[in-house]
């Protein structure tokens, strides 16, 4: 083809860098293995997630749960229970959602701030009453129910009990446990188990629980 009078000839492509060639050649094989292992996932199901170990951010991770949930229209549930000595931020802001957050403080503190047994267990019986009513309740999406771990490790609640409900929930609800020790029987039931590992706390030099971050 004959170029008009004046028109510079067309710029000859530059060769790609060696190293971008190779990177982009490694993604695009990567990119292959995991739109066909995503491509092999075809079932939906109701979750039963749980988040245990030593470190921060159980309760924290849950509620980032609750507000993608939030985000996509759903509706959710939360039972705490152990705490419900402090008033939290996330309390206060999962109020503005109105009733598509359904939500029930109902511990009296932990075990070595009540110091009775008796009291503990009938608030945790209390709280997984609730719990159920929650699970039945078709308009729920997400169900979290904070500290359950703590309850069960101090035997609050019966085991096998709890991990049986859980197990016979409808098909389509996602429930979020948090807390430490999280017991074995529970832990073989979920279909998610994320432990959180502690590296290093600021309580440990001293620093109080803060506003914001805490609670």
């Amino acid at each position: 083809m004959t170029l008009p009078p004046g028109t510079p000839p067309p710029a000859s492509p530059t060769p790609e860098d060696p190293e971008a060639a190779r990177h982009r050649a490694k993604m695009l094989k990567r990119k292959a293995v995991q739109d066909e292992e995503v491509a092999q996932k075809t079932l939906q199901k109701g979750l039963l997630i749980v988040h245990t170990g030593p470190g921060k951010g159980k309760s924290t991770a849950a509620f980032g749960l609750a507000l993608r949930m939030l985000g996509r229209g759903g509706r959710v549930g939360v039972v705490q229970f152990i705490k419900g000595a402090w008033q939290t931020g996330e309390a206060q802001a999962f109020a503005a959602f109105g009733d598509r957050v359904v939500w029930h403080t109902m511990g009296e503190g932990f075990t070595w701030e009540t110091q009775d047994l008796a009291r503990d267990r009938a608030a945790a019986a209390r709280a997984f009453a609730r719990a159920r009513e929650l699970m039945a309740d078709d308009t729920i999406d997400l169900l979290v129910l904070d500290e359950l771990n703590i309850a069960l490790r101090y035997d609050y609640l019966d085991l096998a009990e709890v991990v049986a409900a859980l197990a016979a929930r409808r098909p389509g609800l996602h429930v979020v446990v948090t807390g430490r020790n999280a017991k074995p029987a529970l832990v073989a039931a979920a279909d998610l188990v994320t432990e959180m590992g502690l590296v290093k706390h600021h309580f440990s030099a001293g620093v109080k629980a803060q506003a914001g971050i805490e609670f």
